[in-house]
């Protein structure tokens, strides 16, 4: 092989590295769940499993993919994002929703949170493991048997509306 071959060879090997890409450096998919509905005074809506009408949010995961949501806080205060941590093992289906009871009373099996929430209105945070906050909102003062939910879900507005426990909003 001649100098100019092994010249033409090289230059076309870096020319075909630089175009392909590198794994290790793509930008990691966004995690995308959102809080995506509320209910701080429930009293006949929907009982927990212990028969107990309690505080609940609802998330929903807006993609295609399972999201194991291990680790990951949910708290009322901004101030505390770690207030509550999701336990080991807690996943949100693909386009699928998770009930939270915000009761105060981690005792109970499920998901309960230490805290409930305040009929008055107050901010929501859902955080990563980093304490990276991925959403927030806050709620006004709340009116018995309403709740407060995104419609469509995932990404509209916050809106009064009959509840859709676990469900899609905007269709009761």
């Amino acid at each position: 092989m001649s100098a100019k071959q092994i010249l033409l060879l090289l230059l076309m090997s870096t020319g075909i590295m630089a175009c392909s890409k590198d794994e290790s450096e793509e930008t990691p998919t966004a995690i995308t769940v959102v809080i995506n509905e509320l209910m701080p005074k429930n009293s006949t809506t929907q009982a927990d499993q212990d028969g107990e009408y309690d505080d609940w949010i609802e998330l929903y995961n807006t993609t295609g993919t399972s999201i194991d949501l291990s680790g990951y806080f949910l708290s009322d205060s901004k101030k505390n994002i770690t207030k509550w941590k999701f336990p080991q093992g807690t996943t949100i289906t693909a386009k699928g929703y998770l009930i939270i009871w915000a009761d105060g009373d981690t005792l109970q099996s499920g998901l309960h949170t230490n805290y409930k929430l305040s009929a008055e209105g107050e901010k929501m945070v859902l955080a990563t493991p980093e304490q990276t906050i991925i959403d927030q909102m806050s709620y006004p003062a709340q009116a018995e048997e309403l709740s407060y939910a995104r419609v469509p879900d995932g990404t509209g507005e916050f809106v009064w509306q009959a509840p859709t426990y676990n469900a899609t909003n905007g269709k009761k």
